[in-house]
C-alpha cells in the first residue's frame, strides 16, 4: 500500500497554529446596528455568494488541515436559506471526531424558529448579540429592531438545551449606564456575558472614537458592584474572563482595540464570497472562490490557503485606526 502523507497543519509565519475558523454565510442581516453597517448597506449580489455546497467543501478542507472549532457567522447567519442544512452536513465532522465544536453567532431574532434544528445539527452553544435591555434603546442601536424578537430567541434556545452566551458591544454614552443590569440579567438565567470594545473597522467603525470606552474602565466600574475574580478559563478566542463571586458565572472582556492579543491568534475568517481573511484588522486576505471553482482536484485551493496563512500578519493596528478605517470592509462582511 502506498504511503499517504498526513495533511500539513496550518501554521503561519510566526509559528501560530490555525485551529479556529469563522465562516460568514451571508453579509445580510435583519437588523442595522449603527456600529456594524450602514443604514442602507450595499449587500453583495446573491450570485457572488458561495453556494452552501462550496462552503461545505471549504470547511472540509480546513478541518482536514487541523481546524477543530468552527463558528458560523453573518451578517445574521439564520437569514441565509438552507444554513441549518449546511450545519447538519458540517455536524458529521463532530460525529467523526474531526471537529470539536460547531457554534453560531446570531442576533437572536430567528432563533425561535431554528433552535431545535440547531441542536439536531450538533450545535451545543450559541452567542447572542444584545446591546441593551431597553426596548427604545435597542431599537435605536439596531435602527428599528424589536427586542422582543431577540429575547424570544434566547428563551427558545435555552428551552432547546443550547447554552447561551450574551455578547454586548460597549458604546460610550449609549449603553454604558446599563452594563451592570446586563450582567444581572444574563447571570440570573445562567448565561455568561462578554463585553466587546468598539472596533474601527469599515466606514461604520471609522469615526466611532466618541463611542469607544476601554474595557479596563468598564471592569473597574463593574468592580464597584460585583466581586470580580480573575479566571483561568479560556474559550479558544480573544476573551479574557473573570468570575463574578455573587453569581458564580463568568464575565468576559474582549479588549480588541485597547489590548493587542494577537500573539496567540489561532483564527481566520472566510467571507460569504469566499475571501479568506487572515486578520480582522488588515486587508490581507486572498480569494478562495476562483480556485475552488476552477480546480476540482483541490490542489489550487490548498495552495491558496497555504499562501494566505504564510502571509498572516503579526497583528492588527486598531489603536492607530481611529484616524482611518483599519479595513474598508464592514463588520457585517466578516461577522467579527
Amino acid at each position: 500500500m502506498a504511503h499517504v502523507d498526513a495533511p500539513r497543519p496550518l501554521v503561519d509565519g510566526f509559528g501560530r497554529a490555525v485551529t479556529y475558523l469563522r465562516l460568514s454565510v451571508t453579509d445580510r442581516c435583519d437588523l442595522r446596528c449603527f456600529y456594524c453597517m450602514a443604514e442602507r448597506p450595499d449587500f453583495v449580489p446573491k450570485r457572488d455568494l458561495l453556494s452552501l455546497e462550496e462552503m461545505q467543501r471549504l470547511v472540509t478542507t480546513f478541518i482536514r488541515r487541523g481546524v477543530r472549532k468552527l463558528r458560523i457567522t453573518g451578517g445574521e447567519p439564520l437569514v441565509r436559506r438552507g444554513v441549518v442544512d449546511l450545519m447538519h452536513e458540517i455536524g458529521r465532522h463532530l460525529v467523526s471526531g474531526a471537529l470539536d465544536e460547531l457554534t453560531l453567532t446570531t442576533n437572536g431574532t430567528q432563533l425561535a424558529h431554528h433552535a431545535e434544528a440547531l441542536v439536531r445539527a450538533g450545535v451545543r452553544r450559541v452567542n447572542v448579540s444584545l446591546d441593551s435591555l431597553c426596548a427604545t434603546r435597542f431599537a435605536a442601536i439596531t435602527r428599528g429592531g424589536r427586542i422582543a424578537d431577540t429575547l424570544d430567541g434566547i428563551a427558545a434556545a435555552r428551552a432547546a438545551g443550547l447554552a447561551v452566551k450574551i455578547n454586548t458591544v460597549v458604546l460610550g454614552g449609549v449603553n454604558d449606564d446599563e452594563l451592570d443590569v446586563l450582567v444581572a440579567f444574563a447571570h440570573r438565567q445562567d448565561m455568561d456575558l462578554t463585553f466587546i470594545e468598539v472596533m474601527p473597522i469599515g466606514e461604520e467603525g471609522y469615526g466611532r472614537s466618541d463611542r469607544f470606552l476601554p474595557l479596563d474602565q468598564v471592569r473597574e466600574k463593574l468592580g464597584q458592584r460585583w466581586s470580580l475574580v480573575p479566571s483561568l478559563h479560556r474559550s479558544g478566542g480573544p476573551a479574557r474572563y473573570w468570575q463574578v463571586a455573587e453569581t458564580g458565572r463568568r464575565l468576559g472582556f474582549i479588549a480588541a482595540t485597547s489590548c493587542n492579543f494577537c500573539a496567540a491568534c489561532n483564527r481566520v475568517r472566510i467571507t460569504a464570497t469566499g475571501r479568506l481573511e487572515t486578520c480582522l484588522g488588515h486587508e490581507a486576505g486572498v480569494d478562495l472562490r476562483a480556485p475552488l471553482r476552477l480546480d476540482p482536484t483541490g490542489r489550487a485551493i490548498e495552495a491558496a490557503i497555504d499562501a494566505a496563512i504564510a502571509a498572516k500578519p503579526a497583528g492588527h493596528a486598531f489603536a492607530e485606526a481611529w484616524q482611518r478605517p483599519a479595513t474598508a470592509r464592514g463588520m457585517h462582511v466578516t461577522g467579527g
